[in-house]
């Protein structure tokens, strides 16, 4: 009997050993990258970004992770090679607060602790939850652009300054020890709108703008006539193209410490 539960215990801890179950919990610090219409050529732009992870281990091939992430993004038509984009002159920042959830698997087996198995490429896929608030500078400060409804909205038919969108990308994991390990990853984000930055779809009439929002909306919403004779900002006309949503990237390196799972106890006589 007592060889018999040796065996057993052996057994149940090999196959744990294998599961490799048990949570992480780390934070990574990276950049963040807006892609939209006021970044049409994909520039290279990026904020300062940060996060927390928490991660749980299935086995050593599929895990499911948590983030909360917080970036800062931005877009110029003054930096576009487009000389319409150019001649709108519109511009925006924005902060970032980003929730995901994702579905990760590893390329190779990958072992806490293991010499063979301490390191892997890793793809993800999955959905996040995000908040925005896009400004522009103007008179020596910066406005928040939603609530001007800059492109013809009415009042409480502004964009949601929560939305949702697609996440994927993909990561490398290394082990220093048996608990820490390194990660890097490069995540986008393909999101279900398009006024990340508050620009999708044509210019407003000027004359209800300024009736129902004021003169700031309209000094905002056409922003040619800063360097432009005659502004291009006619009723009807093309802003943005609403056929493409907006998308941020983020690329972080964290630090990650795993909790374990279960190693065999001694044997003692």
């Amino acid at each position: 009997m007592k060889k018999f539960f040796i065996a057993f215990l052996f057994c149940c801890c090999s196959l744990l050993t294998f599961a490799q179950q048990g949570w992480e919990l780390g934070g990574w610090i990276g950049a963040s990258n807006y892609f939209g219409d006021l970044n049409t050529n994909f520039r290279i732009e990026p904020g300062l970004a940060a996060g927390a992870i928490a991660r749980y281990n299935f086995n050593n091939r599929i895990c499911v992770k948590l983030g909360a992430n917080y970036g800062n993004i931005s877009g110029d038509d003054a930096k576009s090679e487009n000389s319409y984009e150019q001649a709108r002159n519109l511009s925006f920042k924005s902060a970032l607060i980003d929730g995901v959830a994702q579905l990760e698997f590893n390329f190779l087996p990958y072992t806490h602790g293991s010499r063979d198995e301490f390191f892997t490429p890793y793809l993800f896929a999955g959905f996040n939850v995000y908040y925005f608030n896009p400004k522009a500078y103007i008179n020596d400060t910066w406005v928040e652009l939603r609530p001007l409804g800059t492109e013809g909205q009415f009042r409480g038919e502004e964009y949601y300054s929560v939305q949702g969108g697609f996440a994927y990308g993909f990561g490398l994991k290394l082990d220093i020890t048996y608990e820490w390990s390194i990660n890097v990853e490069l995540g986008a984000r393909a999101l279900f709108n398009d006024y990340l930055d508050d620009v999708s779809t044509v210019y407003p009439d000027v004359d209800d703008l300024e009736a129902f929002r004021g003169q700031l909306a309209v000094d905002l919403a056409d922003r040619s006539v800063e360097v432009l004779d005659t502004p291009i900002g006619q009723p009807g006309r093309q802003r943005g193209n609403s056929g493409n949503n907006d998308s941020y990237a983020m690329l972080g390196v964290g630090l990650v410490y795993f909790f374990g799972d279960l190693r065999c106890p001694g044997i003692t006589r």
